[in-house]
């Protein structure tokens, strides 16, 4: 039995618009895996040595360069709802003062603290005036004895 035209069609466009609302995945970042990991020893390998095994990492310590991280995120796209993160894994590798691997930790995203952001505003000691309204305030404040030798 032969399936016209206009019903291929229909089938067509029911297939594509089912499978616009499937979930996308999306992988950002880097972490190494075990078997690269394995590869480097705490207390021999260096922050050289580390960068060849394993690649450059995606952020490093802010202090004296303490540490490397890899981060990983896996994020879910779902049709019109806001990218979720699904999962996230952080790989810490910490060095000492001579730039000898000390430690390798991995975070999931189970690990974190949600932080909260928040604005804060630091006050001056001259209230609310602004600059043109403390402008305007001088100039009643000037008198002529100001600008004569008396």
């Amino acid at each position: 039995m032969a399936i016209s035209g206009r019903h291929a069609l229909v089938a067509a466009a029911l297939a594509l618009g089912l499978s616009a609302c499937t979930a996308q995945y999306d992988l950002h970042g880097y972490a190494p895996s075990e078997e690269d990991l394995q590869q480097i020893v705490p207390g021999i390998d260096t922050r050289s040595t580390v960068e060849d095994v394993i690649g450059v990492p995606s952020a490093s310590g802010v202090l004296n360069e303490s540490g490397f991280y890899y981060i990983e995120t896996q994020m879910r796209s779902f049709a019109w709802r806001a990218p979720e993160v699904v999962d996230r894994e952080i790989l810490a590798i910490t060095f000492d003062n001579a730039g000898v691997v000390d430690n390798i930790t991995r975070y999931g995203l189970e690990d974190g603290n949600v932080v909260p952001l928040t604005r804060r505003i630091t006050r001056t000691s001259d209230g609310e005036l602004s600059f043109i309204r403390r402008l305007f305030g001088n100039i009643g404040g000037i008198s002529l004895s100001q600008f004569t030798d008396q």
